[in-house]
């Protein structure tokens, strides 16, 4: 079999160094990078962002390299770099044939990037040439320069069906042995997936239950009468029962908009703290305006503007927390009590907001992370955040694959599904809930919309 010559995209690095390794296949494959994708890559090097982290390991990476040789061609040159993983060559151009509009400078550098594709299909003649890119208008460019293209093997990928809350048809009349029973002695079909159970009975009772180290949680309305805002459905009550619970390391959560995640996991998180069982909390979001924009948003603390701005769902959660703390206390609901009230919330319960950009170097200790809008997180930085954890720690991620708005990632490849596919076994170090929260809380906007476009989607 013949080796490949794989064209890539300055998405493909940007989105995962490791992509290189993985497509080269120990050196089967011959890797092109064209001319266009370093001055890219160098403009996004001082990025305090990912997307910055990962051109300079592409330049840590290229410095380690040795060269074979630089071979002049008429048109254009081949710079031939190796290492024991690696054949990376560089091929730029003497002239393009694409000139650089500033105001499509991406659709001219795509094209620019093409041209070389061209050249590399000639140049290797005789070895099959893919161009390989995430951007569906550059392959399409490509294909009417008549080059194979392909996207990332990721891409393709399935993401399984989970059967987090399990149904079984249960007699009312056993319902109180239930609570504290091993699980396998209720299902003998039970599946480490199946981390909450709703019991229903013919007469039209039912209780329900979450799983821990192979026993039953019954839920109970009790378990929540110490929040301030308390869950209103099933799932929220399953997930919220098991943060109360302390007895998970990480819970998975994949929830759609408007379905109350933030909300119910910065309030029992509170609860948390109020007993003593953590310091603080700290709520990490991976912008996407940072991505798009190349802004150094750095680290976000205290009333500051911009932590309103790239963090306005946790701003607005205590917002919503803290009206019902005036209502209760019968205090003005004016804006300055408000505003107030917040800052109490923040400094009591010592809310930290956190960039994963600043998170390298940092230990974080008895705090409980949650990690929101992570269907927007690439695995990199999954790890990255998750690393920065001691054993105090309790970690609470959330998103919905339904939202992916960065560019780099789709509901394959990225941190959130990655584990959620981690939750169908069991891990030695540590424990793992999860659930969907599936309805949406908001009100009749977020059920109108639900309803109509959602419905759209399906058909």
């Amino acid at each position: 079999m013949k080796d490949k010559i794989y064209v890539l995209d300055t998405n493909i690095i940007l989105q995962n160094i490791q992509n290189l390794y993985k497509i080269s296949d120990n050196k089967t494959n011959h890797i092109v990078i064209p001319e266009t994708v370093l001055l890219e890559l160098e403009d996004k090097k001082k990025l305090t962002n990912e997307l910055g982290f990962y051109s300079r390991e592409f330049a840590r990476l290229l410095a380690k390299m040795k060269i074979k040789e630089v071979d002049y061609k008429l048109g254009f040159k081949v710079i031939k770099f190796f290492n024991d993983e690696l054949n990376l060559h560089i091929i730029s151009k003497d002239v393009y044939d694409t000139q650089i509009e500033q105001i499509h400078i991406s659709e001219s550098n795509d094209k620019r990037i093409i041209e070389v594709a061209s050249i590399a299909q000639e140049y290797y003649k005789g070895l099959q040439t893919i161009f390989l890119s995430l951007d569906v208008y550059a392959r399409t460019f490509a294909l009417f320069k008549g080059l194979k293209t392909e996207t990332l093997h990721d891409d393709k990928s399935t993401v399984p069906s989970f059967e987090f809350v399990k149904k079984l048809d249960f007699d009312s009349s056993n319902f109180n042995s239930l609570d504290k029973k091993n699980i396998f002695n209720i299902d003998e079909h039970y599946v480490y997936e199946n981390f909450s159970y709703s019991f229903e009975s013919p007469d039209g009772n039912s209780t329900y239950g979450i799983v821990y180290n192979g026993k039953l949680d019954i839920l109970k309305e009790t378990d929540f009468k110490s929040l301030n805002v308390k869950p209103v459905n099933l799932k929220q009550k399953l997930f919220t029962k098991a943060i109360l619970s302390n007895m998970y390391d990480l819970l998975v959560i994949d929830a759609k908009a408007g379905s109350g995640k933030t909300l119910m996991s910065i309030v029992s998180a509170m609860r948390l703290i109020d007993l003593g069982l953590y310091d603080k909390i700290v709520y990490v979001r991976n912008s996407i305006e940072s991505l798009d924009k190349g802004a150094d948003i750095g680290y976000l603390a205290g009333n500051d503007e911009k932590f309103r701005i790239y963090n306005m769902a946790v701003h607005d959660t205590l917002e919503f927390i803290a009206k019902k703390q005036l209502k209760k206390s019968e205090n003005k609901d004016n804006k300055e009590s408000i505003e107030s009230k917040i800052s109490e919330l923040q400094s009591k319960y010592c809310i930290e907001t956190l960039w994963p950009g600043e998170a390298r170097g940092r230990t974080l200790s008895s705090a409980i992370v949650i990690m929101d809008e992570w269907q927007n997180s690439s695995e990199k930085t999954t790890q990255l955040i998750l690393s920065r954890l001691d054993e105090s720690c309790m970690a609470i991620v959330i998103g919905s694959n339904r939202q992916i708005d960065n560019l780099y990632l789709n509901k394959y490849n990225n941190g959130l599904t990655t584990l959620l596919k981690q939750t169908s076994s069991k891990h030695e170090e540590l424990n793992m809930f999860a659930i969907e929260l599936d309805k949406a809380v908001r009100g009749k906007y977020a059920q109108f919309t639900e309803r109509i476009f959602e419905k759209k989607k399906e058909n």
